[in-house]
């Protein structure tokens, strides 16, 4: 199905602080972040007008510049405000939100301390990142060939836009392949996560998720694990090994874009959606909705 472009939509994007038409909401093409990298950013989405825990998101994306040593020219109330105003001025309720934090144009060279550190906030109707059908039945995902570098590699606790390379490679391959998306091991071999999702295996009520030590802690992840023990779920987190993936019944994927998204197949394993899936799917959804005061 034809989308419209990215740069060709209609709206408002909040830019440095001022609210410019989404058409207009350009850089050059000599940029420091598009070239070296030095670009974070964060993926949120809004739930009946409410972005849900934006503070959080705010908080690391600071962080994350912070981790790219750059210091976003906003405080946290600023950019928290700033991301409701996108809301309003696009007329959006549910939506998905992309806060970007970058270095400018004004050397290009490694080093750039000098450039300005820019921010713009966009904002447009996505619905889930897998379809109804996909999400219903569960997604298959195949093994990535790349894998997640070691921490001494990369500054791997900050959601920073290079690290997404080989997630856009290993995507690809998962689609080429027909499969709607593929799982990441880690430099040592266990596994560590999807593209851009987060993953837990279940075995009855025991439910299994990799140790986040070379990869993103997600927000969505740790309210997944609050929810799981909610419900009654003991959670352990873990380094796992690919073939311990035959133990385990069920299994999911969790993010802002993915949400809660059952899997069926992980390369030659096979999983069955079944009641720690639908649970936890109907328990996030219920979290992510605003609560309505009591009065009401």
């Amino acid at each position: 199905m034809a989308t419209v472009p990215m740069d060709q939509r209609d709206g408002w994007i909040w830019y440095n602080g001022e609210m410019v038409p989404w058409k207009d909401a350009k850089l050059h093409v000599l940029t420091h972040g598009l070239h070296y990298a030095s670009s974070v950013f964060e993926g949120q989405r809004a739930y009946g007008g409410e972005v849900f825990k934006l503070r959080e998101h705010t908080e690391r994306l600071i962080f994350s510049g912070k981790t790219l040593d750059f210091t976003i020219p906003y405080s946290a109330d600023e950019i928290d405000d700033a991301c409701r105003q996108v809301l309003a001025k696009n007329d959006l309720v549910d939506a998905y939100m992309r806060p970007v934090a970058w270095r400018g144009s004004e050397t290009l060279s490694v080093p750039a301390r000098d450039n300005k550190v820019h921010l713009a906030i966009a904002a447009w109707v996505w619905p889930s990142y897998f379809s109804t059908e996909e999400r219903l039945k569960g997604i298959r995902l195949c093994w990535a060939d790349w894998k997640r570098p070691s921490p001494e590699t990369i500054p791997c606790k900050a959601k920073a836009a290079g690290l997404y390379m080989i997630c856009t490679l290993s995507k690809h391959t998962a689609m080429d392949k027909g499969y709607a998306d593929a799982l990441m091991l880690d430099y040592r071999g266990y596994v560590a996560e999807a593209t851009g999702a987060n993953v837990f295996f279940v075995k009855g009520k025991e439910i299994t998720t990799p140790t986040p030590d070379c990869f993103l802690d997600g927000i969505t992840r740790r309210t997944l694990i609050g929810l799981a023990k909610a419900n009654g779920y003991t959670v352990t987190e873990r380094h796992i090994k690919p073939e311990e993936l035959a133990e385990f019944d069920e299994c999911f994927l969790t993010g802002t874009a993915a949400e809660v998204t059952p899997v069926s197949e992980v390369g030659e394993y096979k999983f069955t959606p079944a009641d720690a899936c639908r649970t936890l799917v109907e328990a996030y959804m219920s979290e992510v909705q605003p609560k309505q005061a009591a009065a009401e």
